[in-house]
């Protein structure tokens, strides 16, 4: 199985020193993240291209398909055939017994790609398996412009290549080819999207989260982290800092008014973060914000909230409409997660104010950080590699594989669309399908004397679901995977 991945645009206008750089840093990023999968794997730099090759497994074809897909700097890739170059006849030939089933009674068009030197030109060959293709196959059709069928040919020097499936993927630059940042992470779509892009224009991402006094919520944030890394960004490790604030925020309820609250908070956040920057060595703090989404993000109170650090600050999500940023965060797997992601509204003014007065935030702030609260939380900060958020001794709940409990009866916690398109069929064990959604709601239901064990799609859902379960007196939870 052989695969051709194509560099993001933006890559391929750079110099040749930046170009260089970059090919090489993703041709790195793919052997680490391909080359444990088979010992037949093989990655190649060509410049203008990256071959992949690899026994045709199933399996392991579809797990490179997928790692391809998330990974930052590949525009496209194409699935392809490959042989040595031979005479047009073979040529033809070779095409037909691979594309003709495919093209009757269809338009096609022959798009031949050529690098080398060689005696006929690119059109030459175009027309000649084009030709072959109309006289021999039933119904086929030449259609240059807007066909259903495209035949890709790309000739390089000795050697064809006939593409069986082009793949988009996600562009941008490979990890970490630009600087470091620090994302604040709430867990909710914007954070979670706006991290996600940092990602994927090649920032090495580390994660913040402020612990308003939740730590269910916290428990989400992590796993939601830990699948943006993992997804994304496996192939440099960050960290995951978490900051407790449940200090800062009891003295903002106590000294500040209702139309000020959200604004000292954030400028709160932003000092620690600013401080947290410099440990990691990040050269940006990046926010989920946009602007008059909430009261604190009128133009005026970014302003006064920027000018709580001397850090910059980065929003890439600045002019995005809200439903813009849902559909994203269906679109890389963080939806029903970053939806699940309990709340902690504490410090929410009940009546914000759209355009704060500097000299209220300054009164109010010497009261709530003067004596030195925010150095005091930042130096008590928890940093924890991303490889090992999900070591947790008190909340984490046993994985079963193939070694399911005899008693044990399985919660199907996934969409009803998700249990449509894929039933979990697991002979001898009880199977009861209640949504994520659902599932606070139906608490009462079962018993909490009984072994229950989790699933979804990810696995990321159910270990959030397996916390929250094990909070409400449920003794017996835990996480089923798929092997």
């Amino acid at each position: 199985m052989r695969f051709i991945v194509r560099l993001h645009a933006e890559i391929t206008i750079k110099s040749r020193s930046v170009r260089q750089r970059h090919v090489k840093v993703l041709t790195g990023n793919l052997r680490t993240l391909l080359k444990p999968l088979h010992t037949s794997v093989r990655v190649r730099n060509h410049w203008d291209r990256i071959e992949i090759s690899h026994d045709d497994i199933p399996e392991l074809t579809a797990t490179v398909i997928a790692r391809l897909q998330q990974t930052p700097g590949i525009s496209y890739f194409e699935q392809v055939l490959q042989a040595p170059l031979c005479d047009f006849e073979d040529i033809f030939q070779w095409v037909l017994s691979h594309k003709g089933e495919q093209l009757q009674n269809k338009s096609f068009a022959i798009r031949v790609k050529r690098k080398g030197h060689h005696d006929f030109s690119s059109m030459d060959l175009a027309r000649y398996v084009g030709g072959g293709i109309k006289h021999h196959v039933a119904g086929a059709s030449v259609r240059l412009k807007d066909p259903e069928e495209e035949v890709v040919l790309h000739i390089i020097d000795e050697q064809m290549s006939l593409v069986v499936t082009r793949y988009q993927a996600l562009g941008g630059f490979p990890l970490p080819t630009q600087e470091t940042v620090l994302s604040l992470m709430s867990g909710g779509f914007d954070s979670s999207v706006a991290s996600f892009q940092m990602i994927r224009r090649g920032t090495r991402t580390h994660f913040c989260f402020f612990n308003l006094g939740a730590d269910t919520h916290e428990a989400a944030v992590r796993e939601i982290a830990y699948f943006l890394w993992e997804k994304y960004s496996k192939t440099h490790a960050v960290k995951f800092i978490s900051v407790d604030f449940s200090e800062v925020v009891n003295r903002i309820l106590e000294h500040a008014d209702q139309g000020t609250m959200g604004v000292v908070l954030k400028r709160a956040m932003m000092r620690a973060a600013g401080q947290i920057a410099k440990r990691v060595r990040a050269q940006a703090i990046v926010t989920g914000e946009a602007i008059g989404q909430v009261s604190s993000q009128t133009l005026s109170n970014l302003q006064l909230i920027d000018a709580a650090t001397p850090a910059l600050v980065v929003r890439p999500l600045i002019v995005s409409d809200k439903q813009t940023i849902v559909d994203q965060a269906r679109a890389i797997g963080v939806e029903h997660l970053s939806a699940a992601v309990p709340e902690y509204c504490g410090v929410i003014s009940k009546q914000p104010s759209v355009k704060v007065k500097p000299e209220v935030i300054a009164a109010t702030e010497q009261a709530v950080i003067s004596d030195g609260l925010i150095d005091e939380v930042v130096a008590q900060a928890r940093a924890i590699d991303i490889r090992e958020v999900r070591v947790n001794p008190v909340a984490g709940p046993e994985i079963y594989r193939d070694d399911l409990p005899e008693q044990a009866i399985v919660l199907d916690i996934r969409t009803d669309d998700e249990v449509e398109a894929m039933p979990l069929d697991l002979p001898g064990h009880k199977v009861l399908h209640i949504p994520f959604f659902r599932l606070a709601g139906k608490q009462d239901t079962l018993n909490k004397e009984n072994q229950y064990v989790l699933y979804c799609q990810q696995g990321v859902m159910s270990r959030l679901q397996a916390i929250q379960l094990r909070e409400q007196g449920f003794k017996h939870i835990g996480i089923f995977e798929r092997s």
